[in-house]
């Protein structure tokens, strides 16, 4: 499927409709808040940062708008040519973007991440405060005023939220409804994601991988489907060092099946999911590879 929107999928009634650019760290909350405010699961979340590896699009269609959520790759210090690329991705999204979201943690100080990314970003850029839920409410107003002090932001608006509750989160919708153009729906009634199906199996299968995997092995995993004849999907699970794969199987392939059974239970009934792991030496550090799994 082709990373833009197809001419024949826009709509021709205007409604309030346009891109959010969802920019932050690492970690801050990004995936989880594109997922609550689509509706469904469009991006896969863990504790782990850089979880998210490409820009993803997540759809809000309703009778008066049509936005779409562009969640990226946390912007960082990188160390490798897939961490080069992650930014790459995430800066790239903002110069198509009609509004830019900053997301940063109620619960955590504002810092040199945070504002490296602010000082990227143009003058009336929204910032979501987010895990307002695991601050006390004088926290929460204390880390508003900070942020808004020290984040050199022209004419920003502030919206305290939890992308895990949902707090907040109708209230910074309906702002960024507000602020978005009238002109064509660019994606057809009931389309929440544009991420093809194949690398979304991938990414569950790498969700559930980080989440049994020791806590260096999270940024070595990368996963692609290389058979999908319905209902066989043969995913192949590749890691950087000989070392890491008996990691990745588990004691008699405890943590495939795991991984696996997890996996299914999300995807239609009477899926049949291969699970291979293959040894590929460094495949951070090289570039040609990182294009071919799609990041």
């Amino acid at each position: 499927m082709s990373d833009e929107p197809s001419e024949e999928a826009a709509g021709t009634e205007e409604v309030r409709s346009g891109f959010v650019a969802v920019v932050g760290r690492p970690n801050v909350g990004k995936s989880t808040l594109v997922n609550r405010i689509v509706g469904a699961k469009v991006a896969i979340t863990s504790p782990v940062p850089h979880t998210t590896r490409t820009r993803i699009r997540g759809v809000l269609d309703r009778p008066d708008a049509q936005l779409v959520f562009v969640d990226t790759p946390g912007l960082h210090r990188p160390r490798t040519a897939l961490g080069e690329r992650l930014n790459e991705t995430a800066s790239g999204s903002l110069e198509d973007a009609d509004v830019c979201l900053l997301v940063v943690e109620a619960n955590a100080p504002i810092g040199r991440g945070d504002r490296y990314i602010a000082e990227r970003l143009p003058a009336g850029s929204v910032v979501a405060v987010n895990k307002a839920d695991r601050a006390s409410r004088a926290g929460v107003l204390e880390h508003l005023a900070t942020a808004a002090g020290s984040l050199g932001l022209v004419d920003a608006e502030f919206f305290p939220i939890s992308a895990r509750t949902g707090e907040g989160v109708d209230e910074l919708v309906e702002h960024l409804v507000s602020r978005m153009p009238l002109g064509p729906r660019y994606f057809p009634p009931g389309m929440v994601s544009d991420v093809p199906e194949a690398f979304f199996v991938a990414e569950l299968v790498r969700e559930q991988l980080i989440r049994f995997a020791e806590e260096e092995l999270p940024h070595s995993i990368a996963c692609r489907v290389t058979e999908w004849e319905w209902p066989r999907i043969r995913c192949e699970i590749l890691v950087e060092r000989e070392s890491q794969k008996p990691i990745v199987i588990g004691r008699g392939g405890s943590v495939l099946k795991s991984a696996g059974t997890a996996v299914r239970e999300q995807l239609p009934p009477g899926c049949y999911l291969e699970l291979f792991v293959k040894v590929e030496k460094g495949w951070q550090r090289h570039a040609e590879l990182i294009e071919r799994l799609g990041y």
